[in-house]
């Protein structure tokens, strides 16, 4: 599934099947639109090649060959900084509106200031929001420690944006900020890397910029969206690992004599893949993920099963005969030790600002109300501190059942049941208006269409792991059940929409997939290519132009439902009865 021509012929290697001149009854059946399924080259399967745009495009624009050529080598890169460049101008502009303290920053911003500055959280008094924007530096850090429910790696990351522009709402969100940005970079590369289509990746990374639900996310000190971004960085080393791991077994298989990569079951069993870069980078990402919030945890199990399975097929194409105990004896043990041992040190090295200072909340337990643990000559005082203090903080969570406003189910999730305002305010005397308001909103909700479109896209991706066994779809649907599963096993929990920011990203490559699937293979690719049906094919031109016009169609229309609950996404000032037209469900309001 592409919507580009073949870069090259690389992976058609001499005497492969698709050289050869369609039989007679295939040339009859043509005229009927029959175009049977290529034989793919076994290097092809196992390192496929990047697509790039056919000469028709070139000729239009009337740019040579030469400097088609060059735009083609820079778009790889060029074509994701761009739709990065436009997803930062919207993530930036006035970002420190509203000047308030919106939803959940009450905590993260005040905790976040207290461990940079002193290495551990500190109890702030109630009703010190106001003094904060007003002149936050008359207002001391605790020095009493507070009690938190969440990892500290999150609060670093905004802790540092405080260090840079101060304790303000700018200061506050602007590194959560720069990884929402970043995020929409990675996935445009991930994208291109997934469906090896440079378009696809800028319209996967396109999608992402112009969902409100990441937008919003990007715009506020929460820890959610510094979640996603560890987990969507983890992903994207796993996909390069995976290319890595395959290439190699490629480099490491027979060529015949007329020049043909063939499988071979002894190399397929036995290949070690040695060193893997992109797996250790993965385990560090996921142990940020989960040192920021526990749902990573979740995250970091789906992902190792997905890259175990994932050497599996490799080996399976390469032609192991028992590829399951060749993993067993080549791959797990590498892969656990890359994966899990490192995100649990990265997750403990994460507490450091609490462990050296000696003064954060049950930082002394151990010496104090656990010194008569029968395990206290095994493990240190700090260790043992820091186990209750995490076992007090998983009942916390688990009894969490108080409840809220905009609390929602996530069996709702996906259709946007129930969104969460962060902020809202009215304004009297609003002569736009028939009522004679205006109200200012910063509401956490996805772009509806492209929600409600990721609702098909979903089974869609599901369809096509199951019946085409298409590892790219198995992948997206991993990424979101990993992000969405966990939470259903706490449905007695006060749970928002915005945990659903984790796997919006992988949303965004599902509707890429079937957007896609929707506008088919472009002129010179795949079966057509190697038939002679091309740009004289008719009923592929024809099929190709509506599919475009349908994606067009469809993109356009996402962009345009951002443009249109863009002031609910930023908090701008509008006539109340605009507002209410925007409210296209009762649970909404």
């Amino acid at each position: 599934m592409t919507s580009t021509a073949p870069e090259t012929q690389r992976g058609h290697d001499a005497g492969d099947p698709l050289g050869e001149q369609p039989t007679s009854w295939q040339r009859r059946l043509r005229r009927f639109g029959h175009v049977p399924r290529p034989e793919t080259s076994l290097r092809d399967r196992l390192d496929p090649p990047y697509t790039r745009p056919g000469r028709q495009v070139w000729s239009v624009l009337a740019i040579p060959p030469h400097v088609a050529d060059r735009l083609v080598r820079w778009s790889g890169w060029g074509g994701p900084l761009l739709v990065t460049l436009v997803a930062g101008l919207l993530r930036f502009w006035k970002l420190d509106q509203p000047h308030a303290v919106i939803f959940d920053e009450t905590y993260y911003a005040k905790d976040a200031w207290a461990l940079v500055n002193q290495g551990y959280e500190g109890s702030w008094p109630k009703d010190v929001d106001k003094l904060i924007l007003k002149d936050p530096s008359s207002v001391p850090i605790p020095t009493d420690p507070g009690y938190v429910v969440h990892p500290p790696v999150g609060k670093w990351i905004i802790g540092l944006g405080e260090q840079m522009f101060g304790f303000t709402p700018f200061g506050w969100r602007f590194m959560v900020a720069v990884l929402g940005t970043i995020s929409v970079l990675l996935l445009c590369r991930i994208g291109r890397r997934l469906f090896r289509s440079t378009f696809l990746g800028c319209l996967a990374g396109l999608l992402l910029a112009v969902d409100g639900l990441h937008f919003v996310m990007s715009r506020t000190a929460l820890l959610d969206l510094i979640v996603m971004f560890f987990v969507l960085a983890a992903f994207g080393c796993l996909v390069a690992d995976r290319d890595h791991a395959r290439r190699r077994l490629a480099d490491a298989l027979p060529v015949d004599e007329e020049g043909v990569l063939r499988p071979d079951a002894r190399i397929a069993e036995t290949l070690r893949l040695g060193w893997r870069p992109w797996r250790l980078a993965a385990g560090v990402m996921l142990g940020l993920a989960f040192a920021t919030k526990w749902n990573g945890l979740y995250v970091l199990a789906a992902f190792g099963l997905m890259t175990v399975l994932w050497d599996v097929g490799a080996r399976r194409t390469a032609g192991a005969v028992h590829p399951y105990r060749a993993v067993l004896r080549r791959d797990l043990v590498p892969a656990f030790f890359s994966t899990v041992p490192v995100a649990i040190v990265t997750y403990v090295v994460s507490w450091t600002g609490w462990i050296v200072t000696d003064k954060g909340y049950y930082r002394n337990w151990a010496a104090t109300e656990g010194k008569d643990s029968s395990w206290s000559w095994l493990f240190p005082d700090w260790l043992r501190s820091l186990w209750h203090y995490e076992n007090q903080v998983y009942d916390f969570h688990v009894g969490l059942t108080s409840g809220h406003t905009y609390e929602s189910n996530p069996w709702s999730w996906l259709v946007l049941g129930r969104p969460v305002s962060y902020f809202y305010e009215e304004q009297a005397g609003c002569k736009e208006s028939a009522t004679g308001k205006c109200a200012s909103e910063v509401l956490a909700i996805g772009t509806p269409l492209l929600w409600w479109l990721a609702c098909f896209a979903l089974a869609y991706v599901v369809w096509r792991w199951f019946f085409r066994r298409d590892w790219r779809a198995g992948a997206i649907a991993c990424g979101v059940v990993a992000g969405w599963l966990p939470w259903f096993f706490y449905q007695e929990r006060t749970i928002f929409l915005f945990y659903a920011v984790v796997f919006v990203p992988f949303l965004c490559l599902a509707v890429t997939m079937m957007l896609g699937a929707i506008a088919g293979p472009a002129a010179g690719t795949g079966a057509r290519a190697e038939l002679g049906l091309t740009t004289q094919d008719p009923t592929g031109e024809r099929r190709r132009t509506l599919g475009a016009i349908a994606v067009g169609v469809l993109v356009l229309l996402i962009i345009w439902n951002f443009i249109y609950f863009w002031p609910l996404f930023t908090g701008t000032s509008i006539p109340e009865d605009l507002w209410r037209d925007r409210m296209w469900l009762d649970t909404w309001v």
